[in-house]
């Protein structure tokens, strides 16, 4: 774990990248920071995670760090005991954690529970929605730490290294870190449901769009040319036919549409 600091103090918000070791994006980031050193008028930490499973190019060693918090320093895993290492490291510091994915290209930010900071902050960051794991969070990073997840765009792009740069210089405008304005957006709010799992098949086949209602009736998925029909309406996320081992993606609700504040003449 490489731990890195701008500004002078004791950091109470932390950038953590390199969560997953096949998703370099926040890591460019987080380097980018380093390599420029912009004067920040609080203390940020600067936290790249798993550098063994960066070095090696997979996701994890052992185990799903974002799976495996708080940790234990006594852990057979590697990612088990870097859980337990990365919690005492970021103490009560509100943390700003970045992925990417194989299902949606466009940025959307994953939070614990839609809380005041989170209404304050996400509308601020160039994303597309907002979800809230509910029931979804047990053992990811802000089971333990109060933290902002954003995935950043499709797995190894350009574009995805590109929006974590952006994201984080948003992220760190809305706290007070780096002078200047942040954008407010209108911001559609989605709270997890329930798992769609998919069965061992040669191939899968999605047919929807993550964010946009799937209506009751209608097929949103295939293995092997089975279809599975929805029983009732909801929204997908993270659906991808080729994301998840043993899962399609997720349904949601939607919760509501946090509304830009006009701005004075």
């Amino acid at each position: 774990m490489k731990v890195a600091q701008l500004g002078s103090g004791t950091p109470d918000i932390a950038v953590v990248a390199g969560i997953h070791g096949d998703e370099p994006c926040g890591v460019r980031a987080v380097e980018r920071l380093l390599d420029e050193r912009p004067a920040v008028t609080r203390p940020v930490k600067l936290i790249v995670a798993n550098e063994r499973a960066l070095e090696r190019q997979v996701r994890f060693l052992d185990e799903d760090l974002n799976r495996a918090f708080p940790g234990d320093p006594d852990a057979k895993t590697h990612e088990g005991r870097l859980a337990n290492e990365l919690v005492d490291e970021l103490g009560d510091c509100l943390t700003f954690s970045m992925h990417s994915t194989q299902s949606h290209a466009e940025p959307f930010a994953i939070v614990n529970q839609v809380t005041e900071t989170a209404r304050e902050l996400c509308p601020q960051l160039p994303v597309a929605a907002m979800v809230e794991t509910s029931m979804f969070a047990e053992g990811r990073l802000f089971s333990s730490v109060e933290t902002i997840e954003v995935e950043c765009g499709l797995q190894g792009s350009e574009t995805a290294a590109e929006n974590a740069d952006r994201l984080t210089r948003a992220f760190l405008t809305a706290v007070g870190a780096l002078p200047g304005d942040t954008v407010q957006r209108d911001l559609p709010v989605f709270r997890l449901t329930d798992v769609i799992h998919k069965q061992r098949a040669e191939t899968y086949e999605v047919f929807v769009d993550n964010f946009a209602e799937v209506a009751a009736g209608d097929p949103f998925a295939a293995a092997d040319g089975e279809k599975q029909i929805a029983e009732e309406s909801f929204y997908p996320i993270l659906m991808s036919s080729n994301g998840y081992e043993n899962v399609f993606g997720y349904t949601a609700e939607k919760l509501d549409v946090l509304t830009a504040e006009p701005i004075a003449d």
